[in-house]
């Protein structure tokens, strides 16, 4: 159990959780009035997962996954929005509500809401709760995005939840004046498949947003707010705070909310929507935080400040400083589910937290590939995120000569993106991906030659030629130099990457 702080306790110079807040939380006085009004958590006194799933093997199973994904891929895409959660909240109605069967963790944010949630997930796992988790867009499979236990459902399984809810599907379709989306029906799918598993809680990833995405529907038990930065501004806002305006719709009345490290715009937003609805705060380099962090083989050691007291000796196999703070988000949350630092004082069993966070994994997220060269896949497709990877690359690997790989969507900021890898990158492959939404390889090369130079930009347009190409300017290192490939721009050609690498 910890300590019971003081009132007139002073803090020590030399605690290093001190000197984390002081060096990473930029606060506003304009705050403490809104922080006036709301409740602040402070503490008083599983299995590995799956990886990304491969085809099903059975024809006959494939066959009808493919029906299943072609079917999906007739509606509205996931860029297609109208922003609105009555047509699924139509479907969960005739489904009688399935997603109010378990209490659930909504997360949302810009960057690190599949990691986070997968960490959750794992931690959840470990202390023996049946999870099931929603995710989006997935790296290679669609039956990725919904879990049970930790694993992506079985194809078949994925099938018979389809075939299960077609009918209600047709029926509201025909009652709206828009059919449901492809993620509207994934939604769905997910809500009732956890029903009927069914599970102790559920992990669910927004889409985009907050307010009217698909998912908000449910009311989180917690909400997580991983850090806001600026995507997908022609559709949620030109700054952080107007962003975070519409993120706030996932905290609900009476909730917890975890937030990560923010900008003051949007810290000033959501502290606003948590006064409004008497929900409770935790904020990360306030009540809770990474306390301290060391490079080791495969990931990083690390000491974690949750809201119940400080977890040494952490094993997190995956890199990077922003996977230690969704690591400590991700803690919190749990804590915050189990009512630690609010029913009770004592922090969550310390090895069963490092059996869960030992076993994460995140596909796609720094994965390593392939050695000799060294091939490193990471799905960034925005300036914060590539900003985050640049770090890590830098931190993690020795690396004498990286080849950058990029493939990216035509709607991000591309000239931030590349930007935010050129000191990291000798060189740069620009292809494309095969979804619609990739940006034409000879544009991308177009804003790279601005930002690398034209010596230092390759255009493949296929992204098989563009592989063979990176690896073949990393090996012109030698075996022993250094030499390596980095993947990145989207999730898509990350999968699509790792299928032609033999993972998958």
């Amino acid at each position: 159990m910890s300590d019971l702080p003081h009132e007139n306790d002073q803090p020590d110079p030399l605690d290093p959780f001190e000197e984390i807040i002081e060096a990473e939380t930029d606060r506003d006085p304009d705050l403490a009035v809104i922080e006036a009004g709301s409740r602040t958590l402070r503490t008083q006194g599983g299995a590995p997962q799956a990886d990304v799933p491969a085809r099903p093997e059975d024809p006959e199973v494939d066959k009808a996954l493919r029906e299943v994904e072609a079917e999906l891929a007739s509606r509205w895409g996931e860029t297609k929005l109208e922003p609105s959660v009555s047509r699924i909240a139509a479907l969960m109605d005739v489904l009688g509500d399935p997603q109010r069967s378990y209490p659930s963790i909504h997360i949302t944010g810009t960057n690190g809401k599949t990691s986070t949630a997968r960490m959750i997930e794992c931690l959840l796992g470990a202390f023996e709760l049946r999870t099931g988790r929603y995710t989006s867009p997935h790296v290679q499979s669609i039956t990725e995005r919904i879990s049970l236990d930790g694993a992506p459902v079985s194809a078949e399984r994925f099938i018979e939840t389809y075939q299960d809810i077609k009918p209600y599907i047709e029926m509201v379709d025909a009652a709206q004046e828009y059919r449901l989306s492809f993620f509207e029906v994934l939604t769905g799918m997910a809500y009732a498949a956890f029903a009927d598993a069914p599970v102790d809680v559920a992990v669910v990833e927004v889409g985009m947003g907050g307010s009217w995405d698909a998912t908000n529907v449910i009311d989180g038990d917690v909400a997580v707010v991983t850090p806001i930065g600026l995507d997908h501004t022609d559709r949620l806002g030109e700054t952080t705070g107007e962003i975070a305006g519409e993120k706030a719709g996932v905290i609900k009345q009476g909730a917890t909310v975890i937030l990560a490290q923010q900008p003051v715009d949007a810290a000033q937003v959501l502290l606003k929507k948590a006064v409004e609805v008497d929900a409770t705060v935790a904020r990360e380099g306030l009540e809770f935080g990474v306390v301290a962090r060391q490079v080791a083989v495969g990931g990083q050691m690390l000491t974690l400040r949750g809201l119940g007291g400080e977890y040494p000796e952490v094993y997190l196999p995956l890199h990077g400083a922003h996977q230690a703070h969704n690591a400590a988000v991700a803690l919190a949350a749990v804590e915050a589910f189990f009512g630690v630092g609010a029913q009770r004082a004592e922090p969550l069993d310390i090895d069963t937290v490092r059996k869960a966070f030992a076993a994460v994994s995140s596909p796609g997220r720094l994965e390593v590939v392939r050695r000799s060269p060294t091939v490193v896949l990471d799905a960034a497709h925005n300036p914060a995120g590539a900003e985050a990877t640049a770090e890590a690359v830098r931190e993690a690997f020795d690396f004498t000569r990286l080849i950058g790989v990029v493939g990216a969507s035509g709607d991000k900021n591309v000239r931030g993106l590349l930007e935010a890898f050129e000191p990291i990158f000798a060189e740069v492959v620009v292809t494309q991906n095969s979804s619609h939404r990739a940006m034409d390889a000879d544009e991308l090369a177009a804003i790279a030659v601005e930002v690398f130079g034209d010596e230092r930009v390759q255009v493949e347009p296929r992204l098989p030629d563009a592989l063979e190409a990176a690896i073949t300017l990393a090996e012109e290192e030698g075996e022993f130099a250094g030499g390596g490939v980095l993947v990145t721009g989207s999730v898509i050609t990350v999968g699509e990457a790792r299928l032609l690498l033999g993972k998958g």
